[in-house]
């Protein structure tokens, strides 16, 4: 569907009053760019950077502002929203907010640890954040308020949710719970947390000694049977044995031995309860390990999970990520090339049922889109750090859009050419990879879809451009033409490039635009990152 201008009463959030300057970038602007994607620049890149103090500076400002409390809240807010796409950048926010000179300040960050830290390698995490940070200081990181705020963590959790996250999350970064308890003198809060912090410090013996004769609570029974099931599986060879124990206590892929996954049964038993990410994450390793062969049964039942309209809504899967998933499995070996595997026919034609199945799954933002895909000679190559092609991903996003937006414009460009495409809902994607290079390629241009729109007067809020790694080859500056057409229609537009391939892009202003960011390849986190900026979140 066109977007028109008629609509521009419904999107009146958009619009740009006199005086008003709505594209300003502010400290605030710069930390959540950091919260959600751990840079304050206008660019998102797929690859993930080491944080450190030179790439928080807007965060050292507001706290030097005496802005920390606020800080604090929208760390707190965006973690609980699930807006950040890594959970560093937080973290490391959270870190240096508990150490800065604000008593409030650091009274908050401690008290929103276990809002932020969802899981062990968060805290794990975040504890090394503290110690690079005090580095060159003279004192050291475990004050009484750090003890006190780990404490909590630990006596906050759910007994069995608690025993299943130090058995699965055991270290990080040189972390581990022995280390944490020890560090913190934690003093457990209940009789169960008592119980896992002995397992922790003093190992799964000196716990039977001490509550083998013992009349325990009914809590406490189930803690400890849990526990002797984890005990019991890491010493065993008998696959029988280790997928009952599975079976019986849902044990987790993580809690096993590397030697326990060559068992078929091993397999069938983690299967029942493994969510679905997990599953399509491990298609190639359970076909490497001939787990799934041609034609058995329990390729039929994976078969039938992979394409069942509830669990794919259970797990909120976005297409993308089964596209993801369905590429690398179609590969037939690992990231690393040291897992092999021979794709199966119906394993294959399973993701591409759920592919198209997930569209449900995705939330509409409700704005007014122009999707521009480049179909220059150069979209012929492979998303950084995925196995999609840039032409697949492109005519995939171009899919998501068309289908779940209501006011979509999808458009094929190239130099001095742009094409506008119809995409239905009964279009398969490779119908729509086929619409999107009708026009003749040629040189990038990548302002010619708001050049398009300005001509036609078309109101649009955002305008995604998906291209390989160029910037543009045209006369005009994409950003410049962005401002102009703002100014023509008065509206705040947005403006989002998706350099699929490229390691680094430059047409956002990096400093006075909040409405421009330029994406350095793709995956889910971008999915996210658009949506973010689309609906002013960041």
């Amino acid at each position: 569907m066109e977007p028109s201008g008629q609509g521009a009463n419904d999107h009146a959030q958009n619009s740009v009053g006199v005086g008003e300057h709505p594209w300003e970038v502010t400290d605030m602007t710069r930390l959540r760019r950091f919260l959600c994607y751990g840079s304050e620049m206008a660019i998102y890149d797929t690859k993930e950077h080491r944080l450190g103090m030179e790439s928080a500076l807007a965060l050292l400002s507001l706290l030097q502002e005496g802005r920390g409390c606020e800080v604090v809240e929208e760390v707190k807010r965006l973690a609980q929203e699930g807006r950040p796409v890594r959970a560093n950048p937080s973290l490391f926010a959270l870190a240096v907010c508990s150490q800065h000179s604000d008593l409030k300040t650091r009274q908050g960050a401690f008290r929103a640890l276990s809002d932020v830290c969802r899981v062990p390698e968060h805290l794990f995490t975040f504890i090394q954040y503290k110690k690079e940070a005090k580095e060159g200081m003279r004192c050291g990181i475990w004050g009484r308020a750090l003890r006190k705020a780990v404490s909590d963590w630990y006596n906050k959790q759910d007994a069995m949710g608690l025993a299943l996250a130090v058995t699965k999350y055991k270290t990080r970064g040189g972390w581990s719970h022995q280390d944490l308890l020890r560090l913190s003198h934690a003093k457990p809060a209940n009789e169960a947390i008592t119980l896992i912090s002995k397992y922790i410090t003093k190992g799964w013996k000196e716990v039977q000694v001490a509550y083998t004769d013992k009349e325990n609570s009914e809590e406490e029974v189930k803690v400890l049977s849990y526990l002797e099931a984890v005990e019991r599986v890491k010493h065993s060879a008998d696959e029988m044995e280790v997928s009952h124990l599975i079976e019986e206590h849902k044990l987790e892929r993580e809690q096993l031995l590397t030697d326990h996954l060559k068992s078929k049964a091993v397999w069938k038993a983690l299967l029942k309860e493994m969510p679905m990410a997990s599953m399509l994450r491990a298609l190639g390793k359970m076909t490497a390990d001939q787990f799934l062969e041609p034609g058995c049964s329990d390729v039929a039942a994976v078969c039938e999970r992979i394409q069942s309209e509830a669990a794919l809504k259970m797990a909120k899967l976005h297409p993308f990520s089964v596209l993801m998933a369905s590429e690398n499995y179609k590969r037939g070996q690992g990231n690393r090339g040291k897992v092999k595997w021979e794709p199966d026919g119906d394993i294959i034609k399973a993701l591409d049922s759920a592919f198209y199945k997930c569209f449900t799954n995705v939330e509409p933002a409700g704005k007014r889109f122009v999707v521009a895909v480049d179909v220059s000679t150069s979209l012929s190559s492979i998303v950084k750090g995925t196995s999609v092609s840039t032409a697949v991903a492109a005519a995939a996003m171009a899919m998501v859009f068309a289908r779940t937006e209501a006011e979509t414009q999808v458009l094929a460009y190239s130099e001095g050419a742009i094409v506008p495409c119809t995409i239905t809902e009964g279009m398969s994607l490779r119908q729509v990879a086929t619409e999107l290079v009708k026009i003749p390629s040629g040189y990038t241009d990548c302002a010619l879809p708001i050049l398009w729109a300005s001509g036609k007067g078309i109101t649009v809020d955002m305008f995604i451009i998906f291209t390989n790694s160029a910037c543009w080859h045209g006369e005009a500056n994409p950003a410049e033409c962005l401002r102009m057409y703002r100014q023509k229609l008065g509206i705040f537009s947005k403006l989002m490039v998706c350099g699929l391939t490229s390691n680094g892009l430059s047409i956002a202003d990096p400093a006075e635009d909040r409405g421009m960011l330029d994406l350095c390849g793709f995956d889910l986190g971008a999915i996210e990152v658009i949506r973010n900026l689309a609906l002013d979140l960041i």
